[in-house]
C-alpha cells in the first residue's frame, strides 16, 4: 500500500523530471566554444561584466580596520589594568570586555564587576566607556547591584589611558630601525 506522503514525492519526482526533459538539455551559456581557454582571461571579462568578485577587493573596500589585539595598546593596557579580575566576557571584534563579580575577601558581601567598551582605537579620554556595578548582599538572595559613578571609573580611565600611551611611546622606539 502506497501513503499519501509517498505518493506525493512520487508525484513531485515525475513533474520535475518532466519539466528538466521539456526544457530541450540545453544551459544558458554551457556552450564552451564560446569562451575563451585561459581562465585569466576569463576572470577577467567576469570581472568586466560585474559577474564576479575577487577577495582582495572586499579586504580594500574599507569596511574596517582589523588589528591583532597585541598590537592595540588601548586593549592591551584595559587588560593589563584589570587583569587581577576573573573575565567573564572578552570579545576584541565587539570591543567589550566584562569581568566576573570580584572580591577581595571571600567572606565579604560586597563586590564589583566591570565592563569596558571600546568606541575608538585611538588613545584619547572619549575613546573608552567604562562602568563598575556594586553588588551588596545582606543574605544569599537578598543582593542589591547599582552601577557606581565617578571615582573608580574616573581612576580607571586615567590609568588605561596612561598605560596605553606609554605602550604606544614603547612600540614607536621599538618600530624604529
Amino acid at each position: 500500500m502506497i501513503s499519501f506522503k509517498n505518493l506525493n514525492i512520487a508525484l513531485l519526482l515525475l513533474v520535475s523530471s518532466t519539466l528538466l526533459i521539456s526544457c530541450g538539455g540545453k544551459l544558458p551559456g554551457a556552450d564552451a566554444r564560446k569562451y575563451d581557454k585561459d581562465p585569466k582571461k576569463r576572470v577577467a571579462k567576469n570581472l568586466e561584466e560585474g559577474r564576479g568578485f575577487r577577495f582582495s577587493e572586499i579586504t580594500k573596500s574599507g569596511g574596517g580596520v582589523f588589528e591583532f589585539a597585541s598590537s592595540n595598546e588601548l586593549w592591551r593596557a584595559s587588560l593589563d589594568t584589570i587583569d587581577f579580575m576573573p573575565l567573564a566576557s572578552v570579545n576584541y571584534s565587539g570591543g567589550i570586555i566584562i569581568t566576573d563579580w570580584y572580591s577581595t575577601d571571600q567572606d565579604s558581601n560586597e563586590s564589583i564587576k566591570i565592563s569596558i567598551r571600546f568606541l575608538t582605537n585611538e588613545i584619547r579620554a572619549d575613546a573608552l566607556d567604562i562602568k563598575v556595578f556594586n553588588k551588596k548582599c545582606v543574605t544569599q538572595s537578598g543582593c542589591v547591584t547599582s552601577e557606581k559613578k565617578g571615582g573608580i571609573n574616573n581612576e580607571l580611565k586615567t590609568k588605561i589611558l596612561k598605560t596605553a600611551a606609554a605602550y604606544r611611546v614603547e612600540n614607536k622606539k621599538n618600530s624604529k630601525p
